[in-house]
């Protein structure tokens, strides 16, 4: 809002912009009580000699208030803050309340029109209330050079600090997370509610935005030059400019195609007040005939309810009502009794039924068109406090051991309470056992008195929960649920539930060993964080590892987040969202996103400073190769016209056809054949004909031009008409098999398993151990496709024994073999699990156990066991829904280079940039590693880590008293240092980085690990602030030279910085002083107790504790060198854990140091 040309008596509340102003009228207004002030104001008040503030006190209007229906009258007015100018009114879009702030900083919000007190609090204590904006969750505050959010009971929920030379005025709500700022600064500021912080700047090219609006087209933009810009929704940039008056503009007004301006003209060297208002039409971009009104107008509003009239308000409080393309009359013109004070304020109402006014006396003004008028159309129900309820009791003294409390008063029942259960429901009855399935009674052989039947699988697979203990994860017994030497990934990470898929990627061998030769220069590049995992799930021995990082920069891609693919919290815990949709729509992403990833950069590439970036030359990527398909679009109008346009396809969708026929049947369809019209799709639709000019009913044909090497297909199985087909097609094929084996062939199985086997083999069909094995499956174990010569598409279901003919072209014709199926296991209290059906190839079981030979396992998160291979294609739709299948060419791993090159160099651990913009060199706490310093296997280097706590830890208390872990906490990496462990710098550090966080910190630990509030904002820290992934090459280089890290509890280190590092290459000074079944012994204790050390005194500082793992690892060599034998050192731990004992693990203070020297007395003689 810009006051220039107001009263100037306005000026001790409201800085002028334009000093030029006339200053001829009263210089000043007193905060005390105006002696023009209405005498109703102040009936039955008394004040004080200080002028006490009167909040909130309503006022009665000594006239009767008679409110025509349709017209605008006076219904309330209000005192907010005796003498101190209203600055600034809003109405609440949520709640029937109304919001005003003062020139002191105070707010006060009035609910429905009664104009009763809802909720008062100070704002800010030195700077005036310039704009409120109310969103879903609270209220905004716009002051000077600062952005306050309060809830509606006026508690803070954030502040936002601009710049002390920032001058803010206006403030535009674009969406529920997002602001935009201007002031008298030649930019506007956008800033991210959700993250608190600028999210962009744009610069204006005519500074002082002091008004802004929206439309469905522009931003617009009101400046103290007069001027009116309309600005691009998504850039920002100018797209056109008004020039309205040539002194300054006061307010204006979107509504449909019209722009409405009013504002001040220079005349007579100095500003007046224009009563002639600005009309744009914003359709073709000019001025039309301009509106004279018969009031000076300060503000003005579109108040659009059967026309599109316009509010006129001027600073002594006259209103005029008038339409913005006809004429003004005098008959129109009302008058507000503001008692001879000046109107600073206006606002309208969202259901156009309520105006306020603000004047300069404190006092709010409500207009109506009726008694019972609404804030807004549809609001919430407001929250309001519980009545206090004060108790008639008599005060009880519990000190008095004698009070007997008998003297509490209970009621005496005799009657049955409603919370009783039935008598029928209370005898004590044994609970029964569930009777037996009747299939297994049918199919149960006995042997001697012990019963054998095949799993008939009515009953959902018991899911894993993970129990957490006091130690949260680092106690729990994943082994019991893997005992293979694959690593399994834990599922306790928000958004885990696409684990089934990325091992799906991760034992396809290309694309292993691609990512992992994939490195690139962006900070969240899922690519680079896929061959990052798949190294620890190369190293990993049966550990389960996490996908965090991996996550959190899934969580950062744009485009997952439009597509509806990060989880909210409670969404996964509440089960809300369809899982199989969801992963579907989840392996089309990564699909895309690691294609275009991947072909920016191919090959390995060393990762450089930003100084020293290169590329790779862009081009086709692993990806294309292995799941592309080129796709050949035809539409064709019924005019004749026909429009081919070429795409590339990574996947296909299942299309299944109309399952009922005139009988009310569904017919029996081969799996080959649903997917052939799946490929080779044909449909009609209304699409644009150029040749006829118009939208015509066109044939869209889809034909491929090639075979991908990986076949993809997404089921699409969401609604129950797709599962029925899905159940019917599994007992049509039920019944073909069923078919193929007569009684003789039953009786031969049973009886000569081994010649049944050959049979089979001999037959073309697979060797099942029972019939119930055959249920449920309709997907083939291969396929084969071919493109003729004139590129029609043949599919036909085919069987693993088979091969090709030799007459047959492999150019043209490809098998495929099953090897992933992906299932979402139903549960309907918690929305079921994702799981995962893989065919694991020789590479893998070469590497991990030493054997060739494939097999089907099932990937359930941390639990992986071993299945049949009919287990993996059967789908049972009551628990078991199919949702996404993966056929490989045979032979694929021949077609392709898997080896693998490692791409991170030693010119990572080099110097490069911080993030930090105060960060200097003379607060630099380390020194890089010199070229001649490089670090050679088995080199000591010291580590340690600090943390902050993303999400606070999930837990309930038991009846018993015991807690009971739901969710551990999450931790982010905030701090990595590494000290050089040898050499004449040993104890220096090399590596000493911040690390930079885009999400949310709950709790910095600042006790635990030194790291306070801004260290990691890259605006204010002073620290050399890096990304994680800069961070992690550098430790993973080490890794990979052969290095040994030293430091004291580094399994948790090296946990939640997610890497895997063989044991041989950690020292852990833990487990170096421990006993067997005693605990573990502090960092702290140990170097007080061994090396006379006090460190950790206020906080943690991670090179210091470096240092100290350093020197314990020294002084245990030493302690182990000298000829000392294993009873000797155990001696010394006795003695160190009954010294901890006697000191309850407590390091004593100075004063208390002489009394015990551990080192001086045991040892002395080392």
């Amino acid at each position: 809002m810009n006051f220039d040309g107001l009263d100037s008596g306005l000026g001790e509340y409201s800085p002028s912009l334009h000093p030029g102003i006339d200053t001829s009228l009263d210089n000043s207004i007193e905060h005390s009580l105006d002696p023009r002030l209405d005498p109703n104001l102040l009936q039955n008040v008394e004040l004080e000699t200080d002028g006490v503030q009167l909040d909130g006190m309503p006022v009665s209007v000594s006239e009767s208030v008679h409110l025509v229906e349709g017209m605008y009258s006076a219904l309330h007015r209000v005192v907010a803050e005796v003498g101190v100018p209203i600055t600034a009114s809003h109405f609440d879009v949520q709640d029937e309340l109304l919001w005003v702030g003062n020139h002191g900083g105070h707010a006060t919000s009035f609910f429905g029109p009664t104009m009763e007190r809802y909720s008062s609090f100070q704002v800010n204590v030195t700077d005036d209330i310039r704009h409120i904006q109310s969103i879903d969750s609270g209220v905004l505050f716009l002051n000077k050079n600062n952005l306050k959010c309060f809830t509606r009971g006026g508690l803070i929920m954030f502040d936002y600090t601009m710049d002390e030379v920032e001058d803010m005025h206006s403030l535009l709500l674009t969406d529920n997370n997002s602001v935009l700022l201007g002031g008298l600064q030649n930019h506007v500021i956008e800033v991210d509610l959700n993250a608190v912080q600028e999210s962009e700047k744009y610069t204006v090219e005519v500074p002082g935005v002091t008004i802004m609006r929206q439309s469905n087209r522009f931003f617009f933009c009101g400046h103290t030059s007069g001027k009116v810009s309309l600005r691009d929704l998504r850039s920002f940039k100018l797209e056109h400019e008004f020039d309205a008056y040539s002194g300054s503009l006061s307010d204006f007004d979107v509504h449909g195609n019209l722009l409405v301006t009013c504002g001040f003209s220079n005349r007579m060297n100095g500003l007046s007040c224009d009563r002639f208002l600005m009309v744009y039409d914003l359709r073709m971009m000019r001025a039309i005939s301009p509106l004279q009104v018969h009031v000076d107008p300060l503000f003005l509003r579109f108040i659009p309810t059967y026309t599109s009239r316009l509010a006129i308000i001027s600073q002594s409080g006259q209103c005029q009502f008038c339409e913005p393309t006809g004429l003004a009359s005098p008959a129109d013109i009302f008058h507000i009794n503001t008692v001879g004070q000046l109107v600073m304020t206006f606002d309208v109402s969202s259901s156009k039924q309520a105006l306020v006014f603000g004047d300069s006396g404190g006092c709010v003004h409500l207009w109506a068109d009726s008694p019972d008028a609404t804030f807004n159309a549809y609001s919430r129900e407001t929250e309001f406090p519980l009545p206090c309820m004060v108790d008639t009791l008599p005060h009880l003294d519990w000190n008095d051991d004698l009070l007997p409390l008998s003297l509490i008063p209970v009621p005496l029942i005799t009657e049955s309470l409603l919370s009783d259960w039935p008598t029928a429901n209370c005898s004590v009855t044994p609970r029964r056992a569930p009777p037996v399935d009747l299939e297994i009674l049918r199919t149960m052989k006995k042997v001697g008195f012990i019963g054998y039947a095949p799993n008939p699988k009515t009953k959902l697979r018991n899911q894993v929960t993970i129990k957490y203990s006091k130690l949260g994860l680092e106690d729990f017994d994943f082994k019991h649920y893997n005992k293979t030497l694959f690593a399994g990934l834990e599922p306790h990470i928000p958004n885990a539930y696409c684990n089934c898929m990325i091992q799906v990627l991760y034992l396809l061998e290309p694309i292993r060993c691609h990512v992992q030769n994939h490195l690139c220069q962006k900070e969240f590049c899922l690519g680079c964080e896929l061959g990052f995992l798949f190294h620890m799930l190369d190293l990993s021995r049966g550990d389960p590892c996490q996908a965090s990082n991996f996550l959190r920069a899934f969580r950062t891609i744009p485009e997952a987040s439009a597509l509806g693919l990060i989880l909210a919290d409670s969404d996964e815990a509440t089960g809300k969202v369809n899982l199989g949709r969801l992963i579907q729509s989840w392996n089309r992403f990564i699909l895309t996103q690691l294609h275009q990833e991947t072909q920016e950069q191919e090959g390995p590439q060393a990762y450089r400073s930003v100084m020293g970036s290169t590329f790779g030359s862009s081009g086709e990527s692993v990806i294309g190769k292995l799941f592309g398909c080129e796709v050949e679009n035809c539409s064709t109008c019924r005019c004749g016209k026909e429009t081919v346009r070429v795409s590339s396809s990574l996947l296909f969708t299942l299309q299944y056809p109309d399952m009922k026929n005139a009988d009310k049947s569904i017919r029996q369809y081969e799996f080959a054949e649903v997917l052939k019209r799946s490929i080779c799709l044909e449909q009609n639709t209304q699409a644009w004909c150029e040749n006829c000019e118009k939208y015509q009913p066109t044939v869209q044909t889809r034909n491929i031009r090639c075979l991908p090497d990986v076949l993809v297909i997404n089921c699409e199985v969401n609604s129950r008409k797709e599962a029925e087909f899905w159940k019917c097609q599994a007992e049509y094929e039920l019944h073909n098999k069923m078919r193929k084996e007569d009684l003789e062939a039953m009786k031969m199985k049973e009886n000569n398993p081994t010649e049944w086997e050959a049979l089979c083999n001999a037959e073309g069909l697979s060797f099942y151990t029972s019939i119930e094995e055959l249920k449920n499956i309709w997907i083939p174990c291969s396929i084969k496709m071919k493109l003729t010569k004139n590129k029609e598409l043949e599919v036909t279901n085919w069987t693993e024994s088979e091969g090709l003919n030799p007459s047959e072209d492999e150019e043209s014709t490809y098998l495929y073999d099953l090897v992933v199926t992906v299932a979402h296991v139903l549960d309907p209290r918690a929305g079921g699990n994702l799981v995962a059906h893989i065919k694991v190839g020789e590479t893998y079981h070469q590497r991990k156990e030493g054997v060739t030979h494939k097999q089907w396992y099932l990937f359930n998160d941390f639990l992986i066991e071993p299945i049949d291979k009919c287990e993996a294609m059967q789908f049972d739709l009551s628990w078991k829904i199919p949702c996404i299948l993966y056929y490989a060419r045979r032979n694929l791993n021949s077609k392709y280079d898997l080896t693998i090159k490692n791409p991170i160099e030693a010119s990572v651990l080099l110097a490069e940039a911080s993030l930090a913009r105060k960060q200097r060199k003379c607060h630099a706490t380390f020194i890089p590693l010199m070229l001649d310093e490089m670090p050679q296997p088995s080199d000591l280097v010291g580590l340690d880590a600090e943390f902050v706590t993303l999400n606070q830890e999930e837990a309930e208390l038991r009846s018993d008293g015991t807690k009971s872990t739901i969710k551990p906490s999450q931790m982010s990496v905030a701090r990595i240092t590494c000290v050089r462990g040898q050499g004449p710098n040993e104890g220096v550090p090399f590596i000493d980085d911040y690390i930079s966080t885009q999400e949310q910190v709950v709790d910095y630990l600042t006790q635990y690990s030194g790291i306070k509030p801004g260290d990691l904002d890259a605006k204010i820290s002073s620290k050399h602030l890096t990304t994680l992934k800069s961070t992690y090459l550098k430790l993973r280089f080490l890794i990979d030279v052969g290095v040994k890290f030293v430091g004291h509890g580094l399994q948790k280190d090296f946990r939640v910085i997610n890497l895997m590092i063989p044991k041989e290459q950690v020292i852990d000074t833990v487990y170096l002083f421990h006993m067997p079944r005693k605990r573990m012994i502090s960092l702290r204790f140990l170097a007080w107790y061994f090396l006379e050390l006090k460190i950790q005194g206020e906080t943690h500082d991670s090179i210091e504790d470096a240092r100290t793992a350093l020197q314990l690892y020294r002084k245990y060599l030493k302690l182990t060198k000298h000829g000392i034998d294993v009873d000797e050192f155990r001696k010394i731990l006795k003695g160190l854990y009954e010294k901890g004992r006697k000191m309850d693990w407590k390091v004593p203070e100075p004063e208390g140091e002489v009394q015990n020297s551990p080192k001086s007395t045991q040892f002395s003689h080392l």
